[in-house]
């Protein structure tokens, strides 16, 4: 599981929280800025993977969006806040090109409130975030079972 974001950029530190929950529950999970090539080389050779990230599409706080990133590709600009030029669906893209995407790739969005400066999830995010946890732990049964 990869968590992206900054944890001191308030709910752009939604990805790293997630990835802090999973770890705990003993979850292989890290933490990525998002900067594109990195993520490639993170998932790269994995069976499967699961990004979460924060997304200012000017959706509803909290609201999440769940991308099969394994079947299509992820429209440029989803996840615009990133600094990145080569983000996440840029990453996913090139990867699929190169024939470097794990065998399966799911990507969760967390439409954020505030990237202010702060280490503090919005109640709309921190909220979505726990509801993000329960649905990765249960991606993760279910592919155990297959």
């Amino acid at each position: 599981m990869i968590g992206v974001g900054n944890r001191f950029r308030s709910d752009d530190g939604v990805g790293p929280w997630v990835a802090d929950r999973l770890a705990e529950r003993g979850v292989r999970a890290t933490e990525a800025s998002g900067e594109g090539a990195s993520l490639i080389a993170l998932w790269e050779g994995a069976e499967a993977a699961v990004v979460v990230d924060a997304m200012a599409s000017g959706g509803a706080p909290g609201s999440i969006r769940h991308f099969d990133a394994g079947a299509a590709d992820i429209a440029a600009g989803t996840f615009a806040y990133s600094s990145h030029q080569f983000g996440l669906a840029e990453a996913v893209a090139l990867a699929r090109e190169l024939g470097r995407l794990p065998g399966r790739l799911l990507v969760y969005g967390i439409e954020g409130e505030s990237f202010a400066p702060g280490e503090t999830l919005s109640s709309a995010v921190r909220a979505a975030a726990d509801e993000v946890v329960a649905r990765i732990l249960a991606d993760i049964a279910a592919w155990q079972c297959r």
